[in-house]
């Protein structure tokens, strides 16, 4: 694996130096990194780390069967490694998902060992967050998401290219050469996405976008989706599992049938066959959320503080968890992304990667559509401010509805993401970001 310098890490740290620390959580979906990111912090900040894995190892879940007093625990985790645990180490327990006494015994950990440095890495597939199986109030939470663009920039150790993009955000304005390059380097990322093995597999090609790496991703990313597809039996029973295939394996669909505007609200008619409305797929639509897969974005009907008072829980949008997912699923042919070729539907892949950008930052946002007018995302600002997005993919950039939405609205500050150049003007209302600085928006706005 590359050496993958991520943004979590920061975070990490920051609970690494706090006084009477809980235990930590760090979740995500599957091969998002969790484990490199937990072993690279236990390597280079303590002074030994000890790692557990509950999926490979199974005679530890028999240290958890006994009881859960920690320092039986410690001892015998110490035994089995023929090394003392110290207090300083950092314990990591990998695949928590698959003990769940070894996620209820995180908080007697709290209790009994305040300051113990322990982190629980997982998935937390097919665990039901109940009061008698999880730590509640005793633990703390990080989410770590696949590679951003930034991440990803990193990873390809371009420094002047890296350099371009950070003096763009600070200057506000980047030159038609960097801007050129940064799009490239966007629609080699719309066909990795940001799952580390890809990105690695991507590197060892020497970056190089030709028909064999092509391949090779893609066999990389279709293994993956039938490992998450495997899971969904393992962690929800068979029957379910059907069920949370069938609504995956739509969503791509549904996205795709976009024509060049706004993706349209998920639909329920023909996912599971026999099943309509809401209330059947309810279940898969949470449990994929919960598993990190999918974006669950709701729709507003008003722009109004707070906003999601003015979304329901039967309206909404979904997206997938990384674009390089999205167009392995569709079989969206690589070059064909690269060129930024694959017809009027293009804007609901921009749409996911803007979607995975924001979560990424951090940032929550809904979607928005009254009458006949609809914008992708609007993002509430620190200062209570909402700021409309409107996504366009390629370089072509009227939009009616943000017209009618500044008209009805008369917000400070409206972004359109796109293939233009970044072009900030304080005295106007709206404002061009290029979808490759979209994950930036706050910095480049001062928000």
């Amino acid at each position: 694996m590359f050496n993958m310098r991520r943004k979590i890490l920061d975070n990490l740290l920051i609970w690494k130096n706090k006084k009477n620390k809980k235990p930590l959580v760090l979740n995500g979906a599957r091969q998002t990194g969790k484990t490199y990111i937990l072993k690279y912090m236990g390597k280079k900040y303590f002074p030994e780390y000890h790692y557990f894995n509950f999926e490979k190892l199974g005679k530890l879940h028999y240290i958890f069967d006994k009881d859960l007093i920690p320092s039986r625990i410690l001892g015998e985790l110490s035994l089995i490694q023929e090394r003392v645990i110290n207090k300083e180490d950092l314990i990591i327990f990998d695949e928590i998902q698959n003990c769940p006494n070894a996620l209820t015994s995180l908080k007697y950990f709290c209790e009994d060992f305040l300051d113990m440095n322990i982190c629980a890495a997982g998935s937390l597939l097919g665990i039901q967050l109940s009061d008698n199986s999880f730590p509640v109030g005793k633990v703390e939470f990080l989410h770590l998401y696949p590679l951003s663009f930034e991440e990803y920039l990193w990873a390809l150790n371009t420094p002047l290219l890296e350099n371009a993009f950070y003096s763009a955000i600070k200057s506000k304005e980047i030159s038609l050469t960097a801007h050129s390059k940064l799009l490239e380097k966007l629609y080699d990322y719309f066909v990795t996405g940001g799952m580390p093995e890809v990105i690695a597999e991507f590197l060892s090609l020497n970056q190089i976008m030709d028909q064999p790496a092509f391949v090779r991703i893609r066999k990389i990313q279709t293994d993956l989706i039938t490992m998450y597809e495997s899971d969904f039996a393992k962690h929800s029973g068979n029957n379910n599992s059907m069920h949370i295939v069938s609504v995956f394996e739509n969503i791509p669909l549904q996205l795709s049938k976009t024509k060049d505007l706004s993706t349209s609200r998920y639909r329920f008619t023909d996912v599971i066959p026999g099943k309509k409305g809401y209330t059947p797929l309810q279940g898969p639509i949470h449990w994929l959320s919960r598993a990190s897969l999918i974006h669950k974005t709701g729709i507003a009907n008003r722009s109004e503080i707070p906003l999601k008072s003015f979304t329901s829980d039967n309206i909404f949008k979904c997206f997938l968890f990384d674009v390089g997912i999205l167009g392995a699923m569709l079989q969206l042919p690589p070059s064909e992304l690269i060129l930024q070729n694959y017809g009027i539907t293009k804007g609901y892949f921009a749409e996911n990667y803007v979607i995975q950008e924001l979560t990424a930052s951090n940032l929550s946002v809904v979607s928005w559509k009254e009458r006949n007018s609809e914008i992708e995302f609007l993002k509430q600002s620190s200062d209570g401010k909402i700021v409309p997005i409107e996504v366009k993919a390629g370089n072509r950039t009227q939009a009616k509805s943000l017209s009618q939405y500044i008209l009805k609205y008369n917000p400070d500050t409206a972004v359109i993401a796109s293939a233009k150049l970044l072009k900030i003007e304080p005295e106007k209302t709206i404002q061009n970001i290029p979808l490759y600085l979209i994950g930036k928006i706050d910095e480049i706005l001062d928000t």
